[in-house]
Protein backbone atom coordinates (compact mmCIF):
# COMPACT_ATOMS: atom_id res chain seq x y z
CA UNK A 1 0.00 0.00 0.00
CA UNK A 2 1.42 3.32 -1.03
CA UNK A 3 1.60 6.43 1.08
CA UNK A 4 -1.21 8.16 -0.82
CA UNK A 5 -3.62 5.23 -0.59
CA UNK A 6 -2.67 4.76 3.07
CA UNK A 7 -3.57 8.37 3.80
CA UNK A 8 -6.81 8.17 1.84
CA UNK A 9 -7.90 4.99 3.58
CA UNK A 10 -6.85 6.14 7.06
CA UNK A 11 -10.40 7.19 8.06
CA UNK A 12 -11.54 3.59 7.42
CA UNK A 13 -8.97 2.09 9.82
CA UNK A 14 -11.39 1.85 12.78
CA UNK A 15 -13.95 0.08 10.61
CA UNK A 16 -11.37 -2.38 9.29
CA UNK A 17 -10.09 -3.01 12.81
CA UNK A 18 -13.59 -3.61 14.12
CA UNK A 19 -14.33 -5.99 11.25
CA UNK A 20 -11.09 -7.88 11.95
CA UNK A 21 -11.96 -8.25 15.65
CA UNK A 22 -15.52 -9.35 14.83
CA UNK A 23 -14.21 -11.95 12.38
CA UNK A 24 -11.81 -13.39 14.95
CA UNK A 25 -14.51 -13.47 17.63
CA UNK A 26 -16.83 -15.32 15.24
CA UNK A 27 -14.11 -17.86 14.41
CA UNK A 28 -13.45 -18.52 18.10
CA UNK A 29 -17.16 -18.85 18.88
CA UNK A 30 -17.58 -21.37 16.07
CA UNK A 31 -14.53 -23.30 17.23
CA UNK A 32 -15.85 -23.49 20.79
CA UNK A 33 -19.36 -24.37 19.67
CA UNK A 34 -18.23 -27.26 17.48
CA UNK A 35 -15.41 -28.57 19.68
CA UNK A 36 -16.39 -32.16 20.55
CA UNK A 37 -15.09 -31.81 24.12
CA UNK A 38 -17.22 -28.71 24.70
CA UNK A 39 -20.30 -30.43 23.24
CA UNK A 40 -19.72 -33.48 25.42
CA UNK A 41 -19.38 -31.25 28.49
CA UNK A 42 -22.68 -29.58 27.61
CA UNK A 43 -24.30 -33.01 27.22
CA UNK A 44 -23.03 -34.00 30.69
CA UNK A 45 -24.40 -30.76 32.16
CA UNK A 46 -27.70 -31.38 30.39
CA UNK A 47 -27.92 -34.86 31.93
CA UNK A 48 -27.19 -33.42 35.39
CA UNK A 49 -29.91 -30.79 34.89
CA UNK A 50 -32.41 -33.52 34.01
CA UNK A 51 -31.36 -35.64 37.00
CA UNK A 52 -31.72 -32.66 39.34
CA UNK A 53 -35.12 -31.75 37.92
CA UNK A 54 -34.02 -28.39 36.58
CA UNK A 55 -35.41 -29.17 33.11
CA UNK A 56 -38.20 -31.42 31.95
CA UNK A 57 -37.93 -34.42 29.60
CA UNK A 58 -39.12 -32.51 26.52
CA UNK A 59 -36.55 -29.74 26.93
CA UNK A 60 -33.86 -32.35 27.57
CA UNK A 61 -34.70 -34.23 24.36
CA UNK A 62 -34.72 -31.06 22.23
CA UNK A 63 -31.35 -29.89 23.51
CA UNK A 64 -29.85 -33.38 23.41
CA UNK A 65 -30.87 -33.75 19.77
CA UNK A 66 -29.29 -30.40 18.92
CA UNK A 67 -26.04 -31.29 20.69
CA UNK A 68 -25.86 -34.76 19.14
CA UNK A 69 -26.33 -33.17 15.72
CA UNK A 70 -23.33 -30.94 16.43
CA UNK A 71 -21.26 -34.00 17.34
CA UNK A 72 -22.30 -35.94 14.23
CA UNK A 73 -21.67 -33.09 11.81
CA UNK A 74 -18.18 -33.22 10.33
CA UNK A 75 -16.17 -30.24 11.44
CA UNK A 76 -15.29 -27.78 8.73
CA UNK A 77 -12.27 -25.53 8.92
CA UNK A 78 -13.13 -22.24 10.54
CA UNK A 79 -12.02 -19.23 8.60
CA UNK A 80 -12.61 -17.40 5.42
CA UNK A 81 -13.77 -19.28 2.38
CA UNK A 82 -11.50 -19.27 -0.65
CA UNK A 83 -14.41 -19.50 -3.06
CA UNK A 84 -14.97 -16.37 -5.12
CA UNK A 85 -18.48 -17.29 -6.24
CA UNK A 86 -20.94 -16.24 -3.47
CA UNK A 87 -23.39 -18.95 -4.54
CA UNK A 88 -20.82 -21.62 -3.70
CA UNK A 89 -20.06 -20.31 -0.20
CA UNK A 90 -21.47 -22.22 2.75
CA UNK A 91 -22.06 -20.55 6.08
CA UNK A 92 -22.39 -22.31 9.42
Amino acid sequence: MGILSGLLLLPLAPVRGTAWIADHLLQEARRQTHDPRAVQARLAALNRALDEGVIDEAAFEREEERLLTLLERPSRPVGRTTTTNPAQRRHV
